[in-house]
């Protein structure tokens, strides 16, 4: 497991990028920047510590699929994490099984620090060495996406 690092400078206040990060007030904001990581992304839950998320994506012929997740920690406009602990594939929780033992666990954090009016947002992720060139890519696709929103 690798852990990565991202961070990107948004003009815009902690608050607005928190919102416009996790889709509080419009889940449009959320499926828009993490279309790049699917073009049909969106989430099903609440972002409240200890709750279950599910992060999901249809495939090509229309099947739901995406992470099981908690919650571990939101202080708003300050810090989430997130810890993935199942699959979904279809409308069945897979939480154990080899496909799940690999990464079962990682965690996913926000970070969002506001200084004159300049948001920076740190996402630490951690990967399996199968997903790295992926994610290096794709993340900074993502974050550049999430501030052309926030900057809006």
């Amino acid at each position: 497991m690798k852990k990565l690092q991202f961070k990107i400078d948004i003009k815009a206040s902690a608050d607005k990028v928190y919102h416009t990060m996790l889709g509080i007030d419009n889940i449009t904001t959320y499926e828009q920047w993490t279309s790049v990581f699917n073009p049909t992304s969106t989430y099903e839950g609440s972002w409240d510590k200890g709750s279950k998320i599910y992060f999901i994506g249809t495939d090509e012929k229309g099947k739901r699929g995406g992470m099981v997740s908690e919650i571990a920690d939101n202080i708003p406009f300050r810090f989430v994490s997130i810890r993935h602990y199942g699959i979904l594939d279809g409308d069945n929780e897979i939480i154990e099984g080899p496909e799940v033992e690999k990464w079962a666990g990682t965690l996913e954090t926000y970070a969002f620090h506001e200084t004159n009016g300049v948001t920076t947002v740190t996402v630490e992720s951690e990967v399996t060495e199968d997903y790295l060139d992926y994610f290096n890519t794709t993340w900074v696709k993502a974050l550049n996406k999430l501030k052309e929103l926030a900057e809006k």
